[in-house]
Order: structure tokens, then C-alpha cells, then sequence
């Protein structure tokens, strides 16, 4: 938690899912939430992907308590989505503790550990075997 000039507490959360990297500040306003300098709507097309996004907002019923400053890096959109997601969450339980219990059975505090296997040598990609042939 950080002060800013105007007066405002800022609060902060790091999100990470797959390759994808967001950094997360939550100030209290309208509900605006901005991803990369664009609003929501502009930057996410499919609609699921900006329902992921409000999900904490929406299970703690803060949807237009707070504006969202998010900065993402890496991955696809889905990844960033899930991202923003958890870095959301993480700021959402600095701002008041008591959302953790809700947060934390939504499964929004938790770290997605899936990531893509590493290529192996002799093979073409993680696990894909070169076409065999006979003769």
C-alpha cells in the first residue's frame, strides 16, 4: 500500500499465469479498468475474457468501488486474462483482509503452476516422437 500524490491509497498485486506477467494497481473510483493504456473493452474482444477479469471484483461485490491500473507482459490473451485475474485478486486482499476466505474458495489466490514442457532433444517438440518409417 502506497500513497500517491493526489492523496489516494494505491494497492498492488502481482498475477501470473502461464508465461504472462501483470502488474496490478487498484485505487478507489468508479470501476474503470484500463489494461496496457486501453480500456477493457478495447484491449480483450472476447467477453469471457473481460468476465475473467471482474471475477474478485464481482464475488466481493467491489465491481465500482475500485479502478483498475493494469500493466500485463507476455503470452496470449487467455493467459493475460488469467494474469490480471490473480493480480487483482492479490491487491483486492491488501486493500481489506477480509475478502481473503472468498478469494481463496474461488481459487482467485492461487497460482496457476501449469506451464509448457521444455523441448527435449531427438524430438520435435516436448514430446512428439519424428514420423517413423519402415524402410
Amino acid at each position: 500500500m502506497a500513497k500517491s500524490k493526489s492523496e489516494k491509497i494505491i494497492y498492488y498485486g502481482t498475477g501470473r499465469r502461464k508465461s504472462s506477467i501483470a502488474r496490478v494497481r487498484l485505487l478507489e473510483g468508479t470501476g474503470k479498468i484500463t489494461v496496457n493504456g486501453k480500456d477493457i473493452n478495447e484491449y480483450f474482444g472476447a467477453e469471457t475474457l473481460k468476465v475473467i477479469v471482474k471475477q474478485p471484483l464481482t464475488v466481493t461485490n467491489t465491481i465500482d468501488k475500485y479502478d483498475v491500473i493494469c500493466s500485463v507482459i507476455g503470452g496470449g490473451f487467455t493467459g493475460q486474462a488469467g494474469a490480471i485475474r490473480h493480480g487483482i485478486a492479490r491487491a483486492l486482499n491488501e486493500a481489506n483482509s477480509e475478502f481473503r476466505p472468498i478469494l481463496k474458495s474461488n481459487g482467485f489466490l492461487t497460482r496457476d503452476p501449469r506451464m509448457k514442457e521444455r523441448k527435449k532433444y531427438g524430438l520435435k517438440k516436448a514430446r512428439r516422437a519424428p514420423q517413423f518409417s519402415k524402410r
